[in-house]
């Protein structure tokens, strides 16, 4: 099994805590977060993912705006460079404790985090990385 993750939702699982915009959506992403600390893959898509599902019929959904594209873009170059390798829609990857912690450490660092840019949610996401990521939910195995 895969989980179906858009490219700018792999930064945003790293400082996940279980807020977000409604409970529904909240109660999704803690189960898509379930499944990735089972060992479940990601399939990466280029629009809305298993995250955004909640969202989806609401009259003003940005799930599917230019500037999340855009998001999507920059945050799959950067996180390509941390993982060696380029990350495109379709492409398989799993994550694992050591990936993670790789990626955090360079969250933390700011240095894969252009797509960040504007998002609502960075100066949350800044403090938790500097918290060390203490409370985060993403745990996936060795």
């Amino acid at each position: 099994m895969t989980v179906s993750i858009r490219a700018h939702h792999l930064l945003c699982m790293l400082t996940y805590l279980g807020k977000g915009y409604t409970e529904d959506f909240v109660r999704n992403y803690s189960a898509v977060i379930d499944r990735l600390n089972a060992g479940e893959g990601i399939r990466l898509v280029g629009g809305p993912d298993e995250i955004c599902a909640p969202m989806l019929n609401e009259n003003v959904c940005h799930c599917h705006n230019d500037s999340v594209r855009e998001r999507d873009n920059l945050a799959a170059q950067a996180i390509g460079s941390v993982v060696g390798r380029e990350l495109a829609p379709g492409n398989l990857l799993r994550l694992d404790a050591a990936t993670t912690q790789q990626l955090r450490d360079a969250f933390a660092a700011a240095s894969i985090r252009t797509a960040c840019t504007s998002c609502e949610w960075q100066a949350l996401c800044t403090r938790i990385a500097r918290n060390n990521y203490r409370g985060c939910q993403l745990a996936p195995p060795e």
